[in-house]
């Protein structure tokens, strides 16, 4: 397939932190896309411009005080909006226990409104161009971003890096140092392990939220439109399924026949079609 027609749809998914190289996430993404497809695979301006979605930090939400999450978000959808995302979505404060409530998502997609029809600077764009520190975490990152490409290509590339659980343990050990610093306290997490409220404060009975949970109702009404689902495609399920796992394991084209394969077929029916062709992965511990 020609590159330039199919790169200009691609999109991508990052997630904002609290942590400074957040800011030029977009900028570091957009050069080093721009770079690669122009000089790797010859593309045209229009598929050297890479378009990105942020989501804020589900990490940095916390159980305790809650209410400080949207202090969080705050900040981290500012840091998208100045590093030029393309769209962006606001987790809710209560996400850290529960499924977010109408209200507290109400309150989550207020940041971005008040962003947007308030706050005068983003009215700008490109507000941080030029900085001093922004430019120099741009190509500190790109750097950093560039040498762990190098690591992973001298695995074999990402296949051959997941069969040695690279990626896995990359990210388990900067999870472990993120939660052994929360801990510890080297890492400064207001209302956490830091500026923590008055005793007599924290003694008091925590405010009740209500946890969503789903009624034996609700579970039994999916379990019954799943099973009327498959007893509705019963006849045009299995030649769907043949036709996937042939694909599958022909090298056709997989994504036309799971197109046709969903509409007659559960996720849990394609599944087992994949692990029957090419086996279900196991980590190696």
């Amino acid at each position: 397939m020609d590159v330039n027609d199919f790169a200009p749809n691609l999109s991508f998914f990052f997630s904002n932190g609290m942590d400074a190289e957040y800011t030029v996430i977009g900028r570091v993404a957009r050069r080093i896309w721009a770079v690669a497809m122009r000089d790797r695979y010859g593309a045209d301006e229009r598929a050297q411009k890479l378009k990105y979605h942020i989501q804020t930090s589900g990490r940095s939400l916390h159980a305790q005080e809650m209410d400080f999450n949207d202090i969080r978000t705050t900040l981290q959808a500012l840091c998208a909006i100045y590093d030029n995302a393309n769209s962006l979505h606001t987790n809710a404060y209560d996400e850290a226990v529960t499924t977010p409530t109408a209200q507290s998502v109400r309150r989550a997609l207020a940041i971005q409104m008040i962003i947007d029809n308030e706050w005068g600077l983003a009215g700008n764009e490109n507000v941080l161009q030029g900085s001093h520190i922004v430019d120099q975490l741009t190509d500190l990152v790109e750097e950093a971003v560039l040498a762990e490409f190098d690591r992973i290509s001298e695995r074999g590339g990402v296949l051959g890096a997941m069969e040695t659980g690279y990626q896995r343990g990359r990210i388990q050990d900067e999870s472990m140092l993120y939660e052994q610093r929360k801990h510890d306290g080297s890492l400064p997490i207001v209302g956490v392990n830091t500026f923590l409220a008055p005793p007599t404060d924290r003694a008091e009975a925590p405010h009740r939220l209500e946890l969503a949970r789903a009624t034996e109702d609700e579970k039994r009404s999916q379990i019954d439109r799943l099973a009327d689902f498959q007893a509705r495609h019963a006849a045009d399920a299995p030649a769907a399924l043949a036709r996937l796992k042939a694909a599958a394991g022909d090298g056709g084209n997989v994504f036309d026949a799971l197109m046709e394969a969903v509409r007659h077929c559960t996720l849990g029916q394609i599944s087992d079609a994949f692990f029957e062709v090419g086996g279900q992965y196991r980590r190696n511990v």
